[in-house]
């Protein structure tokens, strides 16, 4: 025969007054890692913009020179 339903046995337990600090404690500190995660990538994508940016307009700017051969003497034998 089923159980009759109580508080007990439907519900969660209450955490206790030191587990609940420590959930407050990580989901703060969870909240500030995930708040500096962002900003890190919101930095690295305004860097790596920036720089895909003036590769182009270095490349654009300054057209590819070829190398210049130099006139070497000849060695005597």
């Amino acid at each position: 025969m089923a159980s009759i339903p109580t508080k007990e046995n439907v519900f969660k337990p209450a955490p206790s007054r030191i587990e609940a600090k420590a959930d407050v404690t990580t989901k703060v500190a969870r909240s500030i890692i995930d708040a500096e995660v962002a900003s890190r990538e919101a930095k690295t994508a305004r860097l790596r913009r920036a720089r895909l940016q003036k590769e182009s307009n270095d490349n654009v700017a300054a057209p590819v020179k070829e190398p210049a051969t130099r006139n070497r003497p000849r060695a005597k034998s």
